[in-house]
C-alpha cells in the first residue's frame, strides 16, 4: 500500500493537492487531520479561551486517527470517514464503503506527529512550501466563509498558527522520509 503524506502550514494547499491526487489514482482515500479534532465540552471551552486551539496538538484526536489508519492499513478498506464542522465544533461520521485501497493520502498540519507511527518504507512525503502571504490570504477567506470567523481574528490566528506549525515541524521532523 502506498502512503502519501502531505504536510504544510494552514492555507498551503494540502487539501487541494490531496483531492487532485485522489482523482488521478484508483482505490485511494484521504485522511485529513482536520477531521480528527477532539469534540466535547472541554474542546468547546478550550477553543474559546486558547488562541489557535485548532492549530495545537492538544486539539488533535491522535488515538482515533491512529486507529483508523491502522485499520485501513491492515484491512485495505474503510466503511466511513469523518467530517469536522468548525461552526458546531462537532464531528459527523459519514458512511461510505471504499474497498481495495491501494493509496492512502494523509494530509494536514498534524501529519508530522504521525511519522513515528508509520513503519512502512513505502511513503512519499510532500512538504508544501507556500509563502506566508499567500497562505494567510487563503486562510482568512476560508475561515470567514467556512468557519464563520471574523477576518481580523482569522488573521491573528493565522499568524500564531504559522509560528506553531514551524515550531512543531522542527520538533517532529524525521529524516526517514
Amino acid at each position: 500500500m502506498q502512503l502519501i503524506i502531505i504536510s504544510g502550514p494552514s492555507g498551503s494547499g494540502k487539501t487541494t493537492l490531496s483531492k487532485i491526487i485522489l482523482k488521478r489514482v484508483k482505490n485511494g482515500i484521504i485522511l485529513n487531520t482536520d477531521n480528527y479534532y477532539k469534540t466535547g465540552i472541554i474542546s468547546q471551552l478550550l477553543s474559546k479561551i486558547l488562541t489557535c486551539y485548532f492549530d495545537r496538538q492538544i486539539s488533535f484526536n491522535y488515538k482515533l486517527f491512529k486507529n483508523d489508519l491502522e485499520f485501513i492499513l491492515k484491512n485495505r478498506y474503510s466503511n466511513f470517514s469523518y467530517e469536522y464542522d468548525f461552526k458546531s465544533k462537532s464531528t459527523k461520521k459519514q458512511y461510505k464503503n471504499i474497498k481495495n485501497i491501494k493509496v492512502i493520502i494523509l494530509e494536514g498540519i498534524f501529519v508530522q506527529a504521525i511519522f513515528k507511527l508509520l513503519k512502512s518504507s513505502n511513503c512519499i512525503l510532500i512538504n508544501l512550501k507556500t509563502n506566508k502571504k499567500s497562505c494567510m490570504k487563503r486562510v482568512i477567506k476560508r475561515d470567514f466563509i467556512e468557519r464563520g470567523k471574523n477576518k481580523n481574528y482569522a488573521k491573528r490566528d493565522f499568524i500564531k498558527a504559522w509560528e506553531l506549525f514551524y515550531k512543531n515541524r522542527k520538533k517532529n521532523y524525521s529524516k526517514n522520509y
